[in-house]
């Protein structure tokens, strides 16, 4: 992974996050709002321009891909460099949580 891909996708932004975490599956932009509302009991709602906006900008940058068009949508997918942007997102973020869960002397 190069240093830009690095210093634009981590750390993530929430929306960035579940809609890459989604991808883990093909899946289209309509489709992932809502799996993220589902997942977050409503609280993240991704308006169309932003999740259309982001799946662009994360497939110009290689971390997800066009899968397939089902019923005039496009499905994208997950990418190796997707995968493991993912990946390094997720370990921070469990990093942060570990921490935040010890006590300060």
């Amino acid at each position: 992974m190069d240093n830009r891909i690095k210093r634009i996708y981590v750390p993530m932004t929430e929306t960035g996050f579940y809609i890459l975490f989604c991808l883990q599956k093909p899946q289209h932009g309509y489709g992932i709002g809502q799996m993220v509302k589902e997942m977050t009991d409503g609280e993240v709602n991704i308006s169309p321009g932003t999740m259309y906006g982001t799946l662009a900008k994360m497939e110009k940058d290689g971390l997800i891909s066009f899968c397939c068009e089902e019923n005039k949508r496009k499905l994208y997918r997950i990418t190796e460099l997707g995968r493991e942007v993912l990946n390094m997102e997720i370990r921070r973020i469990e990093r942060l949580y570990r921490n935040s869960r010890e006590e300060i002397l």
